[in-house]
């Protein structure tokens, strides 16, 4: 299918949709085809090779218990925290893995995190994040395999069906009322139709839901991200995985609830925008409930510019619940327009061209919905999201051990800033402009085929 806003936007746990989301995703899949074929029953062991990116960060990001729930037939979007922490625990304990069972019928195995092959210096030929999952009779014979890669976002492609999963998304789009590839066609559709971008979006989005449905799902992606900020303003302590790292959002909300009583003082709003952004990456970085926005390592940037344009925006002082409910669908559709040109000519991965593809896509998209709901023309709204990546270009993705915590999280608060920065700007001029967004947007992606891997989500670099 043609990506959308819920491709874009989708409920995950953390700390990495491409480390984790994927991977997860991954391994259910084929867990499901073993079950639908049969052949359960006659596996008598498995084996997992990870390489590339997968294989070098993949302790930190989560990968290879991920990697086991999915196996186990969990689904990112489905599973909670307190099942993985659960079965986890389980499998710790017993070594045995439950092949395909999360619905039951599943088959024990002896497996564990450690029976995991890694390949951190092997690159398959698609993609650096790459998986190879194998299971054997009691012979040996290898009854089924498969090889996936993890490709940003929590979406994945399977090795063999990358040809015919590009004709079946180009043949989909046609199906599309107003298909868009680049910023310039969509600005074309635009103006054709003397629409915005966030209705170009939503009209594309009615050829797969009703109206009711694209509002309702909207809606639901901002509850989940409003509850990933109220779950992780609960949490204190540390963030597990070794480095130490402090949590400061709830310590920063104290402070704040004493210096800005009634939370509307505009002196204040960068603070509050801070503090989304490190809440909700602070709750990805323990692994909790989040929405790829449009991966986990960018997840705090589109909820905290949201935030600002709910509670600083011209006139929301004095808006009603359906007027602020209006808000939420019209950013998240113009932000999932500016995602879909991201993925149609760049990438997403951090994997694959560094972070300005993740925090980069991020601050663009959510520069986009904040410029659309604040008033702004296309040619405006356009110029936010160009301004906004024009200035993450060339950002490395080294986080340090390989957890999303050095430099991700800070890294989510000062792009959501620059992402209402962008807006700003954009909205004091006309629309016109002297690059356009397209031509960033490629620029991004040569800049991440020129930079070095040990700078792509391989912690062997910068302040990896």
């Amino acid at each position: 299918m043609a990506v959308g806003v819920f491709d874009l936007f989708s409920v995950g746990i953390g700390p990495s949709s491409s480390h984790t989301v994927g991977p997860m995703r991954a391994a259910a899949v084929f867990a499901g085809e073993l079950k639908d074929a049969g052949v359960l029953g006659s596996v008598a062991s498995l084996r997992v090779d990870l390489y590339g990116s997968l294989a070098a960060t993949g302790r930190g990001h989560g990968t290879m218990t991920a990697t086991l729930l999915g196996l186990e037939g969990y689904h990112p979007e489905l599973i909670l925290p307190d099942e993985v922490e659960a079965r986890l625990a389980a499998i710790a304990e017993t070594g045995v893995l439950n092949l395909a069972g999360a619905s039951g019928h599943g088959v024990e195995l002896p497996y564990a995190v450690e029976d995991m092959v890694l390949h951190p210096l092997t690159v398959l030929p698609r993609h650096t994040n790459g998986m190879k999952f194998q299971v054997m009779d009691a012979g040996g014979a290898v009854l089924r395999e498969a090889t996936f890669f993890s490709v940003g976002g929590g979406f994945i492609v399977r090795e063999g069906e990358e040809n015919a999963a590009q004709q079946e998304l180009e043949e989909s789009k046609k199906e599309l009322p107003l298909p868009f590839r680049t910023a310039a066609e969509l600005l074309g559709r635009c103006a054709s139709k003397g629409l915005g971008i966030s209705d170009i979006m939503f009209i594309n989005e009615r050829a797969s839901r009703s109206e009711e449905e694209i509002r309702e799902g909207l809606l639901h992606i901002w509850s989940v991200m409003e509850a990933c900020v109220e779950t992780s303003l609960k949490r204190e302590g540390v963030l597990p995985g070794g480095l130490r790292v402090r949590r400061r959002a709830p310590d920063w909300l104290e402070r704040l609830l004493k210096e800005d009583k009634d939370r509307n003082d505009p002196k204040y709003w960068q603070e509050w925008v801070n503090l989304i952004a490190l809440a909700v990456n602070e709750e990805n970085a323990s692994g909790g409930r989040v929405v790829t926005a449009p991966t986990n390592g960018a997840a705090g940037i589109i909820p905290a510019v949201l935030y600002y344009a709910l509670n600083y925006a011209p006139g929301m002082d004095k808006a009603s619940q359906k007027d602020r409910d209006d808000v939420v669908v019209k950013f998240l559709l113009t932000a999932g327009a500016v995602g879909v040109l991201y993925k149609e000519q760049a990438s997403i991965s951090g994997a694959e061209v560094g972070c300005q593809g993740e925090v980069g896509s991020a601050s663009s998209m959510a520069a986009a919905g904040l410029a659309e709901v604040m008033g702004g023309t296309p040619g405006q709204v356009e110029n936010a999201a160009e301004i906004a990546m024009e200035h993450n270009l060339g950002l490395t993705c080294d986080p340090i051990g390989g957890l999303v915590q050095i430099p991700c999280i800070e890294r989510n608060a000062i792009a959501a800033a620059k992402a209402i920065n962008a807006a700003k700007m954009a909205l004091w001029g006309d629309g016109t402009h002297r690059v356009s967004l397209d031509e960033v947007i490629v620029t991004m992606r040569e800049t991440g085929k020129d930079m070095s891997d040990k700078y792509k989500e391989t912690a062997m670099g910068g302040l990896a």
